[in-house]
């Protein structure tokens, strides 16, 4: 029997994404849009608690276990910015083509241009569940001058992996699915939900 398991997000890129990468897991993932909640604040510093705050407030909402993630690019030269703003980078509501905009700027110039994309993901059986499941992953790359491919979301076209030779927005999902630090995250949870 598959379990119902609430995604704290309003992104429906995620939400396919998050399906996909967790289909072993045995649970039907609804995002918080079908339950008309808000999205909790992210007020906090890093990622994890971010991650922890999402997944408390949908669980508490709506009565059911909960996954959230919270992932950001992080730029070595700009001191790991945008970080735990990435999805607000360019100012509160942007869109991902603001983001990315400001970032090619940021870097105008720049030779050093080295990048990671970082997920934390949490699980809660309940809201208030004292030991929430976190897992982790990172995906290394560099960002480009311009953008290329047209998959993915987010800076997926700016996001450049040395070994596969194209940007994430050049990858098919399976491939993405693969390297990405979302991907890396789930398998993570993956293995200590078996364990």
């Amino acid at each position: 029997m598959s379990q119902r398991v609430v995604l704290a997000t309003r992104n429906e890129g995620k939400l396919r994404e998050m399906q996909s990468l967790l289909a072993r897991s045995g649970w039907v993932l609804s995002s918080q849009r079908s339950y008309a909640l808000p999205s909790a604040p992210e007020t906090c510093g890093t990622f994890v608690e971010n991650a922890l705050a999402k997944a408390r407030h949908v669980s508490s909402a709506c009565g059911l276990p909960a996954l959230a993630d919270d992932s950001g690019l992080e730029e070595d030269v700009l001191g790991c910015a945008p970080g735990v703003y990435s999805a607000r980078f360019a100012g509160a509501g942007a869109t991902d083509e603001a983001n990315n905009a400001k970032l090619i700027e940021l870097l105008r110039g720049q030779d050093d241009r080295r990048a990671h994309f970082y997920c934390a993901i949490v699980y809660l059986p309940a809201h208030d569940h004292p030991e929430p499941l976190i897992a982790c992953g990172r995906w290394t790359g560099r960002i480009l001058e311009a953008p290329r491919g047209t998959h993915g979301f987010g800076y997926d076209p700016l996001f450049f992996d040395d070994a596969l030779g194209r940007t994430a927005a050049e990858l098919d999902p399976a491939t993405k699915n693969a390297a990405s630090h979302r991907g890396k995250a789930c398998q993570d949870l993956l293995r200590q939900l078996q364990s």
